[in-house]
C-alpha cells in the first residue's frame, strides 16, 4: 500500500525538499498552501507540472489557512494520511522581535490544533513537528542534545519551546505518535533572501558579475551550526519512519561565523575578502580591487542573540544512520555558485 503524507509549509525551503524526498520514495504527497492572489510558488512549481497538465499525480495541493481549524480537520479526515509533517509557521528569528504576537500565534495555535485533531481520530497519523535549536537559546551545556533544558531568548524560540513541549505532553498523555525534530540551521539556494546565508551568496554572485553596490550585514561574529536543507529533509523522513515516536536532534556539530561563511561564498567565485575594523565598524574589501563589498550595520543586530549553538546528533547517527556530508564551507560554495550561474542565465544574450 502506498504511504500517504500531508505537509504543512510545503512551499517553504524544507517543505519543498521534503516533498521531493517522499515522492522519490514512492509516497503519495499532499501539501497545504494558503490561497492568495500570487499563485507562483517557485520552490514547488516543478512538482505542480503534472497537476496543471491534468495527468495523474502523486503530488496534490490543498488550500487552507492553518488558523482555519475546521478546514484543516476536513482535509485530514478526508485524506486519512499516514504521516503529517508540520513545518509551517513564521521561521525568521530576527523578525520575531518585530512581530512577536503573530510569530507566537502562528507557531503555537496550529500545532495545538493539529494535536487535538489527531487525538480525536480513531487511527491517528504519525505527526512530525518542526522544532528548532532556538529552543535552547543560552544553553547550560555544549553541545546540546535532546535532553538539554530549554532556555529560549527570542519570541520565536519561546513559541517553538511551547510547541515542542505540548507535543511531548500529548505523546505522553494520549499516546499520540508525535515526534519533534530539533533542527539546527539548514540552508540552500531555496532559502528566503532575508536570511543571512542567502543574502551573502546573492551578494557574492552580484559582486562577481561586476556590481559594486555595498551590502549591509549584521553581526559578523555570530556563529551558527549550518547544514544543507536537503540532507535535513532526508533526516526528517528517517525520524518518521523510525518505529518509535520520539524526539531527534539534527545538527552538523560544527560552528561557523557569518564572516567565515561570507569568505567561503566569495572565495568560490574568485573574490578574496579583507576585513577591516571591528564590531559595528567592520567592513569587507575586495582585496584585489579595494572595493567595499560588505559593511556592518548595527541596526541589523538582534536585540538578544542566541549563544553559539551547536548540536550533538549522536542519537540520529546511531538510530537513524543520519550523517550530514555538507560542511558550512561546502554549503556556502554551492549556494554562491548556484546564484552566480542563475545571474549568468539572466544576463542578456
Amino acid at each position: 500500500m502506498i504511504p500517504k503524507a500531508l505537509i504543512t509549509g510545503v512551499a517553504g525551503q524544507t517543505g519543498s525538499y521534503l516533498a521531493e524526498v517522499l515522492l522519490d520514495k514512492g509516497y503519495e504527497v499532499h501539501g497545504i498552501v494558503r490561497r492568495s492572489s500570487n499563485l507562483q510558488r517557485l520552490r514547488i512549481d516543478h512538482l505542480k507540472d503534472s497537476i496543471s497538465s491534468g495527468t495523474e499525480s502523486s503530488f496534490q495541493l490543498h488550500y487552507a489557512d492553518l488558523a482555519d481549524t475546521a478546514t484543516i480537520r476536513r482535509i485530514i479526515v478526508a485524506l486519512k494520511p499516514d504521516y503529517i509533517y508540520h513545518l509551517a509557521g513564521q521561521s525568521h528569528v530576527g523578525l520575531s522581535f518585530i512581530i512577536p504576537e503573530s510569530t507566537c500565534r502562528d507557531i503555537t495555535s496550529p500545532t495545538l490544533a493539529l494535536l487535538e485533531i489527531c487525538k480525536d481520530l480513531e487511527s491517528p497519523p504519525r505527526l512530525y513537528h518542526a522544532s528548532s535549536a532556538e529552543v535552547f537559546g543560552k544553553p547550560s551545556e555544549y553541545p546540546q542534545t535532546e535532553n538539554t533544558p530549554f532556555q529560549p531568548v527570542s519570541p520565536y524560540g519561546c513559541a517553538k519551546a511551547f510547541a515542542t513541549h505540548i507535543c511531548q505532553v500529548y505523546r505522553s498523555a494520549y499516546s499520540l505518535p508525535v515526534s519533534n525534530g530539533i533542527l539546527y540551521n539548514h540552508e540552500s539556494p531555496r532559502r528566503a533572501e532575508n536570511f543571512v546565508t542567502r543574502k551573502l551568496c546573492l551578494a557574492a554572485a552580484s559582486h562577481a558579475h561586476g556590481s559594486l553596490k555595498t551590502v549591509q550585514v549584521g553581526n559578523l561574529d555570530s556563529s551558527r551550526d549550518w547544514g544543507y536543507a536537503l540532507e535535513y529533509a532526508q533526516g526528517i523522513v528517517r525520524i518518521m519512519e523510525y518505529p518509535e515516536s520520539t524526539d531527534f536532534l539534527l545538527a552538523s556539530g560544527r560552528l561557523t561565523t557569518v564572516r567565515e561563511f561570507a569568505q567561503s561564498a566569495y572565495r568560490a567565485l574568485g573574490i578574496s575578502l579583507e576585513f577591516i575594523g571591528h564590531g559595528s565598524d567592520e567592513y569587507a574589501l575586495n582585496s584585489d580591487t579595494g572595493d567595499i563589498l560588505l559593511k556592518v550595520n548595527p541596526q541589523l543586530y538582534r536585540p538578544i542573540d542566541s549563544a553559539s549553538l551547536f548540536g550533538d546528533a549522536s542519537k540520529a547517527r546511531l538510530l537513524l544512520d543520519w550523517v550530514p556530508e555538507y560542511s558550512a564551507s561546502d554549503l556556502a560554495q554551492y549556494m554562491a555558485t548556484y546564484e552566480y550561474n542563475s545571474l549568468s542565465f539572466k544576463q542578456p544574450g
